[in-house]
Formats: C-alpha cells, sequence, structure tokens
C-alpha cells in the first residue's frame, strides 16, 4: 500500500482519507502502533512516554526535559552517547518534551529497524546502572546552558515561560515551561532523577510507535523479543486541574535586550480535540495568514503600526491558550500598537468568518495536514499523538473532519465565547534603557 499516493488522492478529492494501524499492547502494558508504508525505504519509530513537565512537582521543574537529555547518556549493554550508532547509517534521532509527554524518535534504512527497537528497549530497561553523578552533572549544565541560549538570551525568549505564570495560578501543572527553573535544576539529586525513571519510563507508561517498510510478523516478533520481558511498572495519571478564569486585563511588562516593542495578548481556550480546538485553529489563518488577514491588513498593511502579526492555538492535553503576538514597527510605540490592535481585533471578532476566508483556512490546513503524513517520522508521532489524546490511533479522518467539515458560524461562535476582549494576559516587551535607539528604520507592510 503507498500510504503517500493514497493520502494525495485523498486531498484532492472529497474521499476518506485512511492509514492502515495496527494497535496491540504486550502483557506488560506497552502499546504498540505498526503502520507499514512501502513507498519509502525508511522506518521511523518512536516511544512516547506520558510524562512531560506537567507531572513534575514543586520544587523539581524541568525533571522531564532533563530526563530526555540523560536517556542519550548510554545504558548497561551500550555504555555510550546514543547517537553514535545511526550516525554512520545517515539515521535520524532525537527527542523532545512538551507539558503532556516526552518522545524519543529514530528515522533509519528499513533493513536496520532492529536497531532502534534494540536501543529503545535496552535503555527502558537498563539506564539506571549506568547514570551516576557525572552524567547528571554533565547533562545539568547542559540544560541550563540551554536555557540561557534560549530563554534568557534569546530577544523574546522568555515569553513562554511569562506566559505560563500569567496564564496558571501557583500550583497548576501548566505554570511552568518544560525547561525548568535554574535553582530546582540545581537542587536535583541522583536519587530524585533514579525515582523519576522508575516512576514513569516503565512499558504500562509507554507507546511504541513504528511506520515505514518493514515486515509486519517479523517486526512484532522483535517488539516482543525485546519488550516482552521488561517490567510493566505503573500507568502514570494524568494531572488534573481546573482551568482558571481570567478576569479583566493582567499585564506585565518586562524589558528586554530588544530592538523592538512587541505584545503579546493570551486566552484559556479548550483542550485539544475538544469543542472549539480546531475552529480556533482555523480562525488563526484567517487573522494572519496574507496580506488580507484581518489582523495583518490593518496592522501591518494599512495602518503600518506592526512589522508582523501572528495567532496560534497551544492546543494541550488539560486545557489550551490562545495567543496573538505583535511586533512594532520601527519607531511606533508600546501603546499605539497596543490600542491599534485592541481595536483591530475587535473589529475582526465582530463579524463571522465570509464562506471564501473560511475556504482559504481550510485549504491550508489540509495542505499542512496531508504534508505531515507523508514523512515517516512526523507520521509516527501524529499516530502516537492520537493514541496520547483519544485512545485511538486510526483518528487520521475523524481528526481532518474537526476541520473540514466545521462552519463560519462554528469558528464565530468559537471565537466570540473563548477569545473575550475584555479578559486577558496582556504581556509587553519593551527595549531596555538604549536598546530603542538602535531599532533599524525601513518602511514595513509593503
Amino acid at each position: 500500500m503507498n500510504i503517500a499516493i493514497l493520502l494525495a488522492a485523498a486531498a484532492a478529492t472529497t474521499a476518506t482519507p485512511h492509514i492502515d494501524v495496527e494497535q496491540y499492547q504486550l502483557d506488560n502494558g506497552l502499546t504498540v502502533l505498526l503502520s507499514e508504508d512501502k513507498s519509502l525505504p525508511v522506518v521511523a519509530t518512536e516511544v512516547l512516554y506520558l510524562v512531560g513537565s506537567g507531572h513534575e512537582v514543586k520544587g523539581r521543574t524541568g525533571f522531564a526535559h532533563l530526563f530526555e537529555h540523560l536517556m542519550f547518556q548510554g545504558s548497561e549493554n551500550f555504555n555510550k552517547e546514543y547517537f553514535e550508532p545511526y550516525e554512520p547509517i545517515g539515521g535520524n534521532v532525537n527527542g523532545t518534551t512538551n507539558r503532556d509527554r516526552t518522545n524519543y524518535f529514530e528515522r533509519v534504512p528499513a533493513n536496520y529497524v532492529e536497531l532502534p527497537l534494540w536501543m529503545e528497549s535496552e535503555r527502558m530497561q537498563n539506564l539506571l546502572p549506568t547514570l551516576d553523578q557525572a552524567k547528571l552533572d554533565n547533562q545539568r549544565e547542559v540544560v541550563k546552558n540551554e536555557r540561557r541560549q534560549r530563554y534568557e538570551n534569546e530577544p523574546y525568549g522568555m515569553a513562554w515561560w511569562h506566559l505560563g505564570e500569567m496564564l496558571y495560578p501557583a500550583g497548576h501543572p501548566y505554570r511552568h515551561a518544560p525547561i525548568g527553573s535554574h535553582e530546582d535544576l540545581s537542587a536535583a539529586t541522583l536519587q530524585d532523577v533514579q525515582g523519576f525513571f522508575k516512576q514513569y519510563y516503565v512499558p504500562s507508561n509507554a507507546v511504541l510507535t513504528v511506520v515505514g517498510d518493514f515486515d509486519r510478523e517479523r517486526t512484532k516478533a522483535l517488539v516482543a523479543r525485546y519488550f516482552g520481558s521488561i517490567p510493566a511498572g505503573a500507568r502514570a495519571p494524568s494531572p488534573n486541574a481546573a482551568t482558571p478564569k481570567l478576569t479583566g486585563i493582567n499585564k506585565l511588562v518586562v524589558e528586554d535586550d530588544v530592538k523592538l516593542p512587541r505584545i503579546y495578548l493570551a486566552w484559556h481556550t479548550p483542550a485539544l480535540f475538544a469543542p472549539g480546538d480546531a475552529e480556533l485553529d482555523l480562525l488563526s489563518s484567517i487573522l494572519t495568514d496574507g496580506k488580507s488577514s484581518r489582523l495583518f491588513k490593518p496592522l501591518v498593511y494599512d495602518q503600518k503600526v506592526a512589522k508582523d502579526v501572528t495567532a496560534f492555538q497551544v492546543s494541550q492535553q488539560m486545557s489550551s491558550f490562545y495567543v496573538i503576538q505583535v511586533t512594532a514597527a520601527p519607531g511606533e510605540t508600546i501603546d499605539k500598537l497596543y490600542t491599534s490592535t485592541l481595536a483591530a481585533f475587535e473589529k475582526a471578532l465582530s463579524s463571522a468568518p465570509t464562506d471564501d476566508e473560511l475556504e482559504r483556512a481550510k485549504n491550508r490546513y489540509k495542505k499542512s495536514f496531508y504534508e505531515r503524513m507523508e514523512t515517516a517520522m512526523s507520521r509516527a508521532s501524529t499516530l502516537a499523538s492520537y493514541y496520547q489524546h483519544t485512545g485511538d490511533a486510526n483518528y487520521l479522518a475523524k481528526d481532518l473532519a474537526r476541520y473540514t467539515d466545521t462552519t463560519s458560524a462554528k469558528v464565530h461562535e468559537a471565537a466570540r465565547k473563548w477569545l473575550d476582549p475584555k479578559n486577558f494576559v496582556r504581556i509587553d516587551f519593551i527595549p531596555k534603557p538604549g536598546a530603542a535607539a538602535k531599532a533599524p528604520s525601513g518602511k514595513v507592510g509593503q
């Protein structure tokens, strides 16, 4: 079965897209997702652990991401960097952490399918015997440097940290970003990290996905051979906390080493796959994609008060949030930028999307959707995410239908329900004294 051709045909017609996925569990609770695709001679594997920064406790932020780094430092039967065996064969290997999960993924030539299966099972079962203080200290510093580079020293880099603290109260699982704080990273002990592994890095709390050109029966035998004897452990409970209600305009001003002011407006929104989630995705396109979009045209093209504007739905398991990000044009003040943005936003929400606006937004989404299905690695991640959030890896058609079947009225209803122009978070990034003088000159929006 050629998945790429099948998906392309579905995209060009009204046909329902479909990808064959076999979903089953080993006796120890490991969920396995297998999806064959003979169109490319590669195999992508992913192990998704149902633990993210949202599972961390007070005083131990950054553990999930720190552990992502530690998982590449070797195990009992391969006590080397885990990237090493993939380089000679042109493989691709990495991992990511967010608030809801941590995943590890590899793409290899099809004839090397056994390698990532063994490597992933090896560190799932035998990481702790070689996890020592030296490795912890080394990777702790790597993560701290990553925080400095990506958050503290990056222009506007602390926005995601501040958004969490402004949107969620103390004690909420989503309050802190996955990178964690320097203080908590410094306080992490070897015993803390070992306990974290024992609790979360177990078969019952993991999803193994294999996508690509593989023999199904042989692969199932390899999965059973390498993972079947690992002790089950327990499925970690998902964090559960009420979504706080925003009252009024909650404002934070941040002085940063930036040349141009920028504002972030943010709201709480429905969780991933909940009603309204897809509609707000489509709204983002209507607001900021293209020169005629409802925020870009007035702010960037007509008034030239903004250099750029973007809007996006940050979909998450418990609850999501929606962000409008606007950077000032050279010479414009933060107050004028804010006033103009709020006026344009209120006007944008005053009427439902036109048929043409909605059709363009749907077409943009479908293009992105099918592109995401074309590569084995992104498809593996998508199937694992479907299982994580819905319990059903065969969620492809239902996911696409959330977007293609919605209406202008539903998009407008979701916007008016969730994006209250009187109750939201506002974060202003302004240049530190002296930085504004370095701002570039020139016209924008033309």
